[in-house]
């Protein structure tokens, strides 16, 4: 008996380990894994825009513009650092700057309402010169290669380290009474 529970515990705490260990929905096509530069930044295409042209990298923020054109669809966005879930985090003042994604089939700009969240893998090409407000900026530009549209902005993943607990419990009313506790670890 006393086996048989010590079992039953170790595969609740089991299971309950691998729900709390939280996977990105980002799921980067295992072609374009292979090209991405893991050491490539957004502050290095901002500084050396034409020194990385070619170069693939995994860039998130906030569509600020969505504009159809001729030969796809231009997205304005504004970077923002991704979390360890690959999504862009909430806070603006963390932003490095802008920068324009050019896709080439035709994305309806309705999918991008204000604060839509996004994160992309992209192909730097050349910078994009345009107005922003009353000055001539310099917007690095990338080729949209992979593309995740965050579905709710106003969710904010809270990350959970350390063990935690719940516990649940209920009735009927036939007497029978049913409970449980859910223990999990979070890394």
């Amino acid at each position: 008996m006393m086996k048989l529970k010590h079992l039953i515990w170790s595969l609740v705490l089991a299971l309950g380990s691998a729900a709390g260990c939280a996977s990105s929905p980002v799921k980067i096509p295992e072609i374009l894994q292979s090209q991405i530069d893991p050491t490539l930044t957004f502050s290095d295409v901002i500084q050396h825009p034409g020194a990385y042209q070619g170069k693939i990298l995994v860039l998130g923020g906030e569509v600020l513009s969505a504009r159809r054109l001729a030969e796809g669809t231009r997205l304005e966005v504004l970077q923002l650092p991704l979390d360890e879930y690959q999504r862009p985090v909430a806070t603006r003042t963390d932003s490095q700057g802008r920068f324009i994604a050019i896709e080439k089939a035709f994305l309806d700009p309705a999918m991008f309402p204000a604060n839509t969240q996004v994160t992309l893998v992209g192909e730097v090409t050349e910078t994009v010169s345009a107005k922003l407000d009353e000055m001539d900026y310099q917007f690095p530009a990338v080729v949209i290669r992979y593309l995740y549209v965050w579905k709710d902005p106003a969710v904010i993943q809270e990350s959970r380290s350390g063990p935690w607990y719940s516990i649940f419990g209920g009735g009927s009313t036939g007497g029978r009474v049913g409970g449980g506790v859910g223990v999990d670890i979070g890394f």
